[in-house]
């Protein structure tokens, strides 16, 4: 009986760290790419000539067989089996990169349906699961695709394919249609952020060339944004596409339709409120601006929105928000200004009193941007009472001599601009304390 052993056997469970660290190294080794698809046996490829070696004449027919060799899937995370074959294609994907790029009037109407097919056996597949409990984006390394050295260069060929002089959209646009950006659209999904940047050029290489798929591509982007806002908060490709959205926002027309306009209300301003915000704000702050450069009509809706979903308990979201503020500050334009001036600087004053020292001094460097200066001299009647008492008190007790000071270089520019108002308020400020 005495033999038992001493140490119990649950001390590993008690630390938290060890335990998240032991649970994240057995997810990554068991995540296996879903590419494969269980052979059993050993695969086998005939071996072809290089296009380079054989006559002009011969190599359309050849090219196409390349394609259809390359439609055969190896089992990457099993990393002995089928060496030589998996070489063979490798090689052979590079070939065909080399050949699409250089030759002239290789892509005959037949071609199309056979890239279309050797691309989608290759990149269309259910992605692994990612527990989005586990997986923090933020801390976490992601799951690197496992068929990596074959699929970057399918990637590279497509690329290569869509950008080829001889590229054709009408007949390509029989092959390249709804359901396939569709498929393309859930792969952004992956967690591997090289594959997502290479599906990001395709993207924006489609938009380009089809001009009947525009409208799809988008209705399915603002699908895919509703449902990360209001159903799973998880979906790795929000950055990427909203990439993409700032490059054909800058294209729209004037004036915007009124489907863009509530994209802007209905789905971008909502993405403010998803908890991994900072995975994707540099990207969804520069697609705002774009629209209010484009329409400056629609800043209070814009800036009323930001109001409305403005962070309550997270400062590091606040600085975001506050940013965010001062890009679009930097493009308004002064009778915009005067709509939103009240809402806006009642925030701000919240700001500049908050006890979190990052939010308060964001807040305090509106007062270094020259044109918002401008804009607050123009206006100081309004915004001066507003800011007054939030400012005032701080100069008295905040714990932090930075933002004191920092605040008092505030007054005094407000002394300067509106030196009888600031007078009337101090002493309004004074005699409401004494009472």
């Amino acid at each position: 009986m005495s033999s038992a052993p001493t140490t119990p056997p649950s001390v590993d469970k008690v630390d938290g760290f060890s335990r998240k660290s032991v649970r994240k190294a057995r997810q990554k080794r068991s995540q296996s790419s879903s590419q494969f698809r269980s052979q059993g046996k050993p695969i086998e490829l005939t071996p072809l000539p290089l296009l380079k070696d054989v006559p002009s004449s011969e190599q359309p027919e050849l090219f196409l067989k390349k394609l259809q060799q390359c439609c055969v899937i190896f089992d990457f995370m099993d990393t002995l089996s089928d060496l030589k074959m998996k070489e063979y294609k490798r090689s052979t994907l590079n070939e065909l990169v080399d050949y699409i790029t250089i030759s002239r009037g290789c892509l005959t109407e037949q071609t199309y349906p056979e890239v279309v097919r050797m691309v989608s056996c290759n990149i269309f597949r259910t992605l692994p699961p990612s527990d989005s409990n586990e997986f923090d984006p933020e801390e976490d390394e992601p799951t690197l695709e496992a068929s990596w050295p074959h699929l970057q260069l399918v990637y590279e060929f497509f690329i290569r394919f869509l950008e080829s002089q001889e590229f054709q959209p009408s007949i390509a646009k029989k092959y390249i249609d709804q359901k396939f950006v569709l498929q393309l659209l859930e792969l952004f999904d992956s967690e591997d952020p090289r594959e997502r940047d290479y599906l990001k050029t395709v993207l924006h290489r489609i938009y380009g060339k089809f001009l009947g798929l525009r409208a799809f591509i988008r209705k399915q982007i603002n699908n895919i944004f509703l449902r990360f806002v209001y159903e799973t908060e998880h979906f790795n490709g929000v950055a990427e596409l909203l990439e993409i959205l700032g490059s054909i926002i800058n294209g729209f027309a004037l004036p915007l339709k009124a489907e863009h306009k509530q994209f802007l209300v209905k789905v971008l301003i909502p993405l403010h409120t998803v908890r991994s915000l900072s995975l994707f704000h540099a990207q969804l702050a520069y697609c705002i601006v774009q629209f209010l450069e484009k329409d400056p009509s629609l800043t209070e809706p814009v800036i009323r929105g930001l109001m409305k979903f403005w962070p309550k308990t997270c400062s590091q979201k606040e600085v975001m928000f506050l940013g965010e503020l001062e890009e679009i500050l930097d493009v308004i334009e002064p009778s915009q200004f005067v709509k939103i001036q009240e809402p806006l600087f009642k925030q701000i004053a919240k700001c500049v009193s908050s006890p979190h020292f990052q939010v308060a001094e964001r807040a305090l460097y509106y007062w270094n941007n020259e044109y918002i200066m401008s804009l607050i001299e123009e206006n100081s009647n309004v915004i001066l009472p507003i800011m007054f008492s939030s400012l005032y008190r701080i100069s008295k007790e905040h714990w932090n001599p930075a933002i004191v000071a920092l605040v008092y270089n505030v007054l005094k520019a407000f002394m300067e601009m509106n030196s009888a108002m600031f007078d009337e308020l101090t002493a309004t400020y004074k005699s409401d304390r004494q009472r």
